[in-house]
């Protein structure tokens, strides 16, 4: 009888940021309404749509090679353009208010304490679609703490190619095979899996959920959850060393 197949090493955890940490959505929404509070709801979540649609149509087309490659912040800038003109408003400064509405999103409740305690054993990596500098950003107003935070603006491409994830294996000094990426989207879990990286799905309200084809490695209710299933695979291969 052969012996039971050890569950690969991991040493690294790499997260995705948008939807995963924090609630986009409720920060997008925030900044519909702060630039017109006489929105009604319906309105607010039409006009957050058309937002969503314009950065996944323009995503993709530079992933395609239809587009050359521009940060996440100019994409911001002509989605807050869009909907700034279908909500009737051309105050410039209240158009520029919108875009940076990109930068201000809260966090999910278990967010910060449970990177933390992520952290106390395992090296975190942020790696985002964001840019550098809406990246900064980002960390500061939601209060995430990371030993590196990347953003696909140094691959100049969007996850999912590959060349964003490979900014994390790169920086980690390991084989892709010893990181876990952690998403709430699973077509962010397969980009990942595509390179080799170990994938982490982490149910959160605005995610992408797993398809019944999806195999990840582990399913995770959210992040305290997470930690619980790593804490309880260290045990498992701390004792099968004796």
């Amino acid at each position: 009888m052969s012996e039971p197949k050890s569950e690969p090493e991991i040493d690294v955890l790499v997260f995705d940021v948008l939807g995963t940490l924090v609630d986009e959505p409720a920060g997008l929404r925030a900044g519909i309404r702060a630039l017109d509070p006489s929105l009604d709801d319906a309105t607010t979540e039409r006009l957050l749509l058309l937002w969503q649609e314009h950065i996944e149509h323009e995503q993709r087309r530079i992933l395609d090679g239809e587009r050359p490659y521009l940060p996440s912040d100019a994409l911001d800038r002509e989605a807050a353009h869009r909907v700034a003109e279908a909500a009737g408003v051309g105050d410039p400064d209240a158009v520029a208010a919108l875009a940076l509405s990109a930068r201000r999103l809260p966090p999910w409740p278990d967010t910060v304490a449970g990177l933390a305690r992520l952290a106390e054993g395992f090296p975190l990596i942020g790696l985002s679609n964001a840019s550098r500098t809406a990246l900064l950003g980002l960390n500061a107003h939601a209060g995430l703490r990371w030993h590196q935070a990347l953003s696909a603006e140094d691959a100049r491409v969007y996850k999912p190619d590959p060349e964003v994830y490979r900014l994390a294996v790169t920086v980690s000094g390991l084989p892709p095979e010893r990181l876990l990426m952690v998403a709430a989207h699973a077509w962010d879990l397969r980009g990942a899996q595509r390179l080799g990286l170990r994938t982490a799905y982490v149910s959160r309200p605005v995610g992408d959920p797993p398809a019944a084809s999806d195999r990840f490695d582990l399913y995770a209710d959210g992040l305290a959850d997470l930690a619980e299933q790593l804490d309880a695979r260290r045990a498992r291969r701390k004792a099968a060393r004796g």
